[in-house]
């Protein structure tokens, strides 16, 4: 490994994000893939409006959460004036839109205005991935693989929201645990790589011991789901337990991986000197 005196990780955290800043890709993340997934579970009927709700609350909830960590709120409409640089405004521009196919989703009753919503939602969903993608001077959310990270982890969160929502109205689909065994798969296959990228790069000690962390959170929330699965499907008489099980081990996982990424596993890149200094005259010691 890299000595890390020459690292391109920093050893200091980034401190302008906290646990509000989280709670905006938590729910944020989770409120969009719901819309969309609602949306696809519904089609070609126009889905509960309450489920609409659902996912837009948590969309503003989301938004609302960072709006709080700003020093001085009202300047949080600067944000507003970037479309062509800032994945940042591209994310509030979307969340007006999605707010707008909602409310016509509700009132008109048009799927059309439904799968409007729906594409409107996993575009929300990659611009938070686009997001930590910017962040050029925090390594572990520069890394390319975040993108399809966050979208995996999204859409398995918005699944297992829309399943706990379903066991408590008594309308369950037969085949969304299954549904969920895959996406909780393919999300570990995208932390996979990510953190295989991560351990091969010059990440200081504190990343290393978050991702392991996460590692662990994640692989939990990979084999309980796929046991309380298994265990549903094998055991009809507690399908609904086991279902509930697997979406909310899913969920917790996932939030999890959302909190520590943000707030731990952010050091701030430092100046990069190389590991080839020599003392004396820069050329004594030319090849």
């Amino acid at each position: 490994m890299i000595n890390e005196k020459f690292a391109r990780f920093g050893t200091s955290h980034q401190t302008s994000w906290d646990g509000r800043a989280a709670a905006n890709f938590i729910l944020g993340g989770a409120g969009s893939a719901l819309l969309a997934i609602t949306v696809l579970a519904s089609w070609p009927n126009t889905p509960n409006w309450p489920l609409l709700a659902l996912a837009l609350s948590l969309i503003g909830a989301g938004l609302a959460s960072v709006w709080t960590e700003i020093g001085r709120p009202w300047r949080a409409f600067n944000v507003l004036f970037h479309p062509q640089t800032s994945w940042m405004t591209r994310e509030a521009f979307v969340a007006g839109l999605i707010a707008l196919l909602v409310v016509a989703t509700i009132v008109t009753g048009m799927n059309l205005a439904a799968g409007a919503a729906a594409l409107a939602g996993l575009l929300f969903l990659y611009c938070q991935g686009r997001i930590l993608r910017a962040a050029k001077g925090i390594p572990a959310w520069r890394e390319f693989s975040i993108v399809r990270l966050i979208i995996s982890t999204g859409l398995v969160e918005g699944l297992a929201l829309l399943m706990l929502a379903d066991l408590a109205t008594g309308t369950a689909y037969a085949n969304m645990p299954a549904a969920l065994l895959v996406l909780v798969v393919l999300r570990f296959g995208a932390w996979w790589i990510y953190r295989s990228r991560m351990l091969a790069s010059d990440a200081p000690r504190s990343t290393r011991a978050t991702l392991g962390l996460v590692h662990r959170a994640l692989l939990g929330g990979t084999v309980l789901p796929a046991l309380a699965v298994a265990l549903a499907i094998a055991v009809p008489a507690i399908a609904a337990p086991g279902t509930a099980v697997a979406a909310l081990t899913a969920l917790a996982a996932g939030w999890w991986f959302k909190y520590l990424l943000i707030t731990r596993a952010a050091q701030v890149q430092g100046y990069a000197l190389g590991n080839k200094l020599r003392r004396g005259h820069p050329l004594a010691n030319r090849a």
